[in-house]
């Protein structure tokens, strides 16, 4: 087995929305769909399925699901759950931390577990990326009703 990349992704933002709003929204399939997927599910609870899928999407056009497992729901404060982006052998941990704070709430997302490799590094990279995006994308849909298909030309 790889060693393990000593680094982790790590991403905050305050949401000027309730814990309970941001935690329903991040814990649905139909929340995701809002804001960054694509015909996504989420079972919230633990031991749950997900699979996130994209269709389309960014400037490559790609379309990709993802699945994983639900690890701890604890609404309104707390999502785990595991996903395989470097495949199956290697899973990594995403954890939503939600903590109120003057009528908002702050958003702390991160993602532990990749491996010490090329692929690993990688994809890092990559999902570093791709949950500054969500976390972006989340702000301005609970905030301002921004969704993802009208950000699409049509």
């Amino acid at each position: 087995m790889p060693e393990m990349f000593d680094k982790a992704i790590r991403h905050q933002s305050l949401i000027f929305v309730s814990p309970e709003r941001v935690y329903d929204t991040i814990t649905s399939g139909e929340g995701w769909n809002a804001f960054f997927t694509s015909d996504s599910e989420v079972d919230p609870k633990p031991g749950g399925r997900i699979v996130f899928r994209w269709k389309d999407w960014g400037p490559q056009n790609y379309t990709v699901s993802a699945e994983g497992k639900v690890h701890r729901a604890e609404r309104p404060n707390l999502f785990v759950f595991e996903w395989y982006p470097v495949g199956k052998d290697h899973p990594t941990v995403i954890t939503f931390e939600l903590t109120p704070k003057d009528g908002a709430t702050v958003v702390a997302v991160s993602e532990d577990g990749y491996p010490n490799t090329p692929d690993g590094r990688a994809m890092i990279l990559e999902c570093a990326t791709g949950w500054g995006e969500a976390v972006t994308l989340l702000k301005f849909y609970l905030e301002h009703g921004v969704t993802y298909n009208q950000a699409r030309p049509r």
